[in-house]
């Protein structure tokens, strides 16, 4: 996978053109600014959490202040929803909802005016059977990888996100795979390469390794993937704005997907 380099779920890109004759700059125009909303819940009690920011322009600093003021509510199955309460600014929350595999949720959000929907259902679980550290050989450098293992169940359409902590830092990599090619296997794939010349990557015996395993639906598996399709080789287009499963023109997600974790000690 990809490094990601990525403000509050937005991309803009300027370019300068330059030949042997002359400079041509582009404007930098300012664009409408758009909500971004990341929205999750889980099976695990008390994850349930709405995180409203908004873009910002190109000339602009790149910090992302939370949206105060927001009318947030998720409805489990169909039911009447619940309402969120804003705990600080930005975030949404409650206790009142834990997250049940083969429900769909609905997240409803009202902000200065504009509504905002989407929904998702939170697949089974599958198993994290185990995590470890290996050491390759890569090109005469040695390098330091983390792999994750587990079994895909024999029913098609699974997805998943690996989020990765080392000494409680969440690397910046997006991972997200689903199981065109893996369904129904025993699967143990790579998620970060450490390159031990490098002091900021480098992956030490003692440190703390964690990953977390999250199943998620098609809808939220294509906007992780887009988000890694979008922080992409050089040699492609413009970036555009990752898929999101929000409608009402707002940036961002919402997730219902359980989530399990295993911690490892770097040998």
């Amino acid at each position: 996978m990809k490094p990601l380099i990525f403000s509050s779920l937005f991309f803009i890109v300027a370019g300068i053109l330059v030949s042997c004759q002359k400079v041509i700059t582009v404007n930098l125009n300012d664009v409408a600014k758009k909500y971004v909303i990341e929205g999750n819940i889980s099976n695990e009690p008390g994850i349930c959490i709405v995180r409203i920011t908004q873009t910002k322009n190109f000339t602009e600093n790149n910090d992302f202040p939370g949206v105060s003021g927001a009318t947030v509510a998720i409805a489990d199955n169909g039911n009447p929803p619940v309402s969120l309460t804003e705990t600080s600014p930005g975030f949404y929350t409650t206790d009142q909802l834990n997250g049940t595999p083969g429900h769909q949720y609905t997240m409803n959000v009202v902000v200065d005016g504009e509504s905002f929907s989407a929904s998702s259902t939170m697949p089974s679980p599958v198993n994290l059977d185990s995590i470890f550290v290996e050491d390759k050989m890569i090109f005469g450098d040695s390098t330091r990888t983390v792999h994750v293992n587990y079994t895909d169940p024999d029913e098609k359409g699974n997805a998943y996100r690996f989020i990765q902590y080392r000494n409680n830092v969440q690397e910046k990599d997006v991972f997200a795979i689903n199981d065109d090619y893996t369904n129904g296997n025993a699967v143990s794939t790579q998620l970060r390469t450490y390159d031990n010349s490098t002091d900021d990557i480098k992956l030490r015996s003692g440190d703390s390794v964690k990953v977390i395993m999250e199943c998620i639906d098609t809808s939220v598996y294509l906007y992780w993937f887009s988000i890694d399709a979008a922080s992409g080789s050089s040699d492609s287009g413009t970036p555009a704005n990752p898929v999101s499963n929000i409608t009402g023109n707002a940036l961002g997600y919402f997730s219902a997907h359980t989530s399990q974790a295993k911690t490892i000690i770097a040998p």
